[in-house]
């Protein structure tokens, strides 16, 4: 049984991000005194008294704007106000009730769903200053500060009142897919031609999605949960507080997820900024596809991908086990190849060698291409293990670490790669001397 789900909603600047994070224990939700900081919806579990839900966190709502990020915004909260089992309508204390707070209130009562009413930030507990929110007619404020955790069980108490227990619903064998890359490069898109729907908000104004965004779902009969995120800029073009944290966020999200699809402007082509960000999916021996996407706007002929491959092949050379795809997630090109292909790498980085195929496959590399020797002693090994997976590890025992120069190291990596096809996966390789302790 899927746990109930609570939406939390307002206008902006109102506290809801901080109760989000104080609720659910997670810095999930960026606090800043800045309106519309939090724009898509964000997702995580809870528990209150032994009552499993779902809070989901809503960006500011401002119903009279004509501006279009603010429409995007109002259009992701009503989705989350559908989907919702109960609301949490968030007002604030400090400056009081006012025409917004209406305008929210209006739209919710034709939601016909349970609403809770939050004032927050009432720090030193008044009770007259709640006597104005009666007004709205949507039953008895509670008086709460997210800020300092004040009011937050009764609040809670009377939102999980309008669901039943629930069991929880563990999802450990979702495949946790992070979308990643620079700004405007086509990951919210992307999201949404995945998922089948709009769940992040498409815009060209770069640096739309600031929070790395998770939803479920299911394909094939296979479960996924897809991961956006936002664009990760240059160092020294991270200005404000709020994008040094969402770029957090972002590689926060890569080392949480179990695959990374690696979105690159194709009508750019590969940058400085996508070889880092690759190279930090990689440092962190996560499994990866290269998605070349927009590649309906390249002029091509039948040496374009050749071409795009030999460019990938040569900045991308730390990583030469990538596998590349080349989509557009705005008319959906290849897209449905993707749920295939991470499937596929991350199988590869869970991939398990016996010791006998190992060692018989050392042997004949050491016969094919003898170990180096240094100042006269030559590096002898004397068997291999693996020691792990995500991403799969491999120890070699030698009479000498000093001997084992790295590039008989990566023949050694590569040998193996092209033996037990370790595509799309980092594979880590290490040296000890024989009689260092060791448990396999």
């Amino acid at each position: 049984m899927s746990k109930p789900l609570v939406a939390i909603v307002g206008r902006p600047n109102v506290g809801k991000s901080t109760f989000f994070n104080k609720v659910t224990g997670q810095k999930l939700s960026i606090v800043e005194d800045t309106p519309g900081v939090t724009r898509d919806r964000l997702y995580a579990d809870a528990e209150w008294c032994g009552k499993a839900f779902t809070l989901i966190d809503t960006g500011g709502i401002e119903i009279k704007s004509t501006d279009e990020m603010w429409r995007h915004i109002k259009s992701q909260a009503e989705i989350a106000i559908d989907t919702a089992d109960v609301i949490i309508f968030f007002c604030d204390a400090k400056s009081g009730l006012t025409a917004s707070d209406y305008d929210v209130a209006d739209m919710l009562r034709r939601s016909g769903k349970p609403i809770v009413l939050a004032v927050n930030k009432l720090d030193v507990y008044k009770e007259e200053i709640l006597f104005d929110f009666y007004e709205l007619g949507l039953g008895v404020p509670f008086g709460i500060s997210s800020e300092q955790a004040k009011g937050l069980g009764d609040l809670l108490d009377e939102v999980c009142s309008y669901f039943d227990q629930v069991e929880v619903d563990e999802e450990a064998d979702r495949l946790k897919i992070a979308i990643v890359g620079k700004p405007n490069a086509g990951k919210s898109r992307l999201t949404n031609k995945l998922l089948g729907y709009d769940r992040t908000i498409v815009s060209n104004i770069a640096g739309t999605t600031r929070d790395a965004i998770d939803t479920p779902l299911e394909v094939n009969g296979k479960k996924y949960t897809i991961i956006d995120t936002a664009g990760i800029r240059k160092k020294r073009s991270v200005e404000d507080g709020v994008e040094y944290y969402s770029v957090l966020r972002s590689l926060a999200a890569i080392r949480r997820a179990d695959v990374c699809l690696i979105v690159i402007d194709s009508a750019e082509g590969l940058t400085e900024q996508d070889v880092k960000i690759a190279g930090y999916v990689h440092e962190q021996g996560k499994p990866s596809v290269i998605v070349m996407n927009k590649w309906d706007l390249i002029e091509k002929d039948t040496h374009t991908i050749n071409e795009f491959e030999n460019k990938l092949k040569v900045d991308l050379a730390f990583m030469d086990y990538f596998k590349s795809v080349y989509i557009s997630a705005a008319t959906g090109q290849r897209t449905n190849k993707l749920f295939e292909l991470a499937r596929e790498v991350y199988e590869n980085s869970c991939k398990r060698i016996t010791t006998g195929m190992l060692n018989d496959l050392v042997g004949d590399a050491i016969r094919a291409t003898e170990p180096p020797t240094k100042n006269g002693r030559r590096l002898k090994i004397y068997y291999a293990v693996q020691d792990g997976t995500n991403p799969p590890a491999f120890v070699f025992f030698v009479n000498n670490s000093e001997l084992m120069h790295f590039s008989y190291l990566r023949f050694l990596e590569n040998t193996i790669r092209r033996t037990f096809g370790f595509e799309g996966t980092p594979i880590r390789m290490f040296t000890r001397e024989k009689g260092e302790n060791y448990e396999d």
